[in-house]
């Protein structure tokens, strides 16, 4: 099983068209995308503001912003389904579809996530990688990752410390049941012949080594 987040600033990017394409097409139900908030959390972060609702409500609208993100992604191909449990997730690789996760239900149901803005998509994709005993989890970014693959061999704090991932990330991604990488948008040509482990060694930038 991969687990791959994408993220939503790329809403509105060509890129995002073709990955979803490929995972429809080469996912064949061991793959599960995670989406992020986008424009819908940054709703739910501008309401907080004007609200003053606390952390903890932000968090469960937060992940409804997640789960809207990945009702959007489901409806720009067809070839995806959405699961919210992890019965719809086996069932839905069962069927050998493109799977597309909506988090709330099962993320609010474990009350040993905090619940604050320090958990984003980025953790929860980790989260969920740990759920189902994933292989890989990679995460797709819209930024160039180029300059981080010079950096050693701190990478994974070297996103956090640039806003790139979440700040626990780290704690999230301990487990070593699976490796973790980052791609840029991109980078989706390296799948395009199928979901292969030499490619995603070759161009992409592994961030478990700091957990070593």
């Amino acid at each position: 099983m991969w687990v791959i987040k994408l993220g939503g600033s790329l809403l509105g990017a060509p890129e995002l068209l073709r990955w979803l394409e490929l995972l429809v097409q080469f996912g064949d139900g061991k793959v599960v995308i995670v989406p992020g908030g986008g424009l819908f959390a940054n709703s739910v972060r501008e309401a907080q503001k004007i609200s003053n609702i606390s952390d903890e409500v932000a968090h469960q609208l937060a992940l409804l912003a997640m789960d809207q993100f990945g009702i959007l992604l489901a409806g720009m191909n067809s070839g995806l389904v959405t699961a919210s449990s992890e019965l719809e997730l086996a069932e839905r690789g069962w069927q050998h579809r493109g799977i597309v996760w909506l988090p709330s239900k099962m993320v609010l149901a474990d009350a040993s996530i905090p619940q604050s803005w320090q958990v984003t998509s980025d953790s929860l994709s980790a989260w969920l990688a740990n759920k189902l005993g994933a292989v890989q989890l990679i995460l797709v970014k819209s930024k160039s990752l180029v300059t981080y693959q010079k950096v050693a061999p701190n990478k994974l704090q070297h996103l956090v410390d640039d806003d790139l991932i979440d700040s626990q990330f780290v704690n999230f991604s301990a487990s070593k049941s699976f490796q973790v990488w980052a791609l840029n948008k991109a980078d989706y040509t390296i799948f395009e012949q199928g979901f292969n482990v030499r490619k995603l060694q070759e161009k992409g930038l592994q961030l478990n080594a700091i957990n070593s």
